[in-house]
């Protein structure tokens, strides 16, 4: 199927961009106004779940964009945006707000608003990268 034809390198390092914009966006840019959002002044304990559950979900949703950008045979790097683009906002960025819409949000569109940026640059740039490697 698909898997075999994946260049997985391609996928590695689709992912390191994605962790490390993760890691910039969320640890740097906006630490202090996600918090607001989500209604604490510090970052509370770390732990496992807290740390490795992003990378886990990040290593998926770069998976599953191979996957589909080999599977509708997207080749050129404007389908990839195109791609990118639907994802990022139809996907990532709409399931952004439907998480955030439930009480233990104190402010969900706060909440998306922050986090959307990263999502659809994110899938912008993974989009890109698998296909450039493809």
């Amino acid at each position: 199927m698909f898997l075999v034809q994946l260049n997985w390198l391609a996928v590695l390092v689709a992912f390191v961009i994605s962790s490390a914009l993760g890691g910039l966006y969320f640890g740097v840019i906006i630490a202090k106004p996600y918090l607001a959002a989500l209604g604490r002044t510090d970052r509370g304990p770390s732990g496992l779940a807290r740390n490795l559950g992003p990378v886990v979900c990040g290593l998926l949703v770069t998976l599953t964009s191979a996957v589909l950008l080999r599977a509708l045979d997207v080749t050129s790097i404007g389908d990839a945006l195109v791609f990118g683009a639907i994802v990022g906002v139809g996907y990532l960025s709409a399931m952004t707000f439907q998480i955030a819409l439930n009480p233990n949000f104190p402010r969900p569109l706060y909440y998306g608003v922050l986090n959307a940026p990263y999502f659809v640059v994110s899938s912008l740039a993974v989009s890109a990268a698998l296909v450039l490697w493809r």
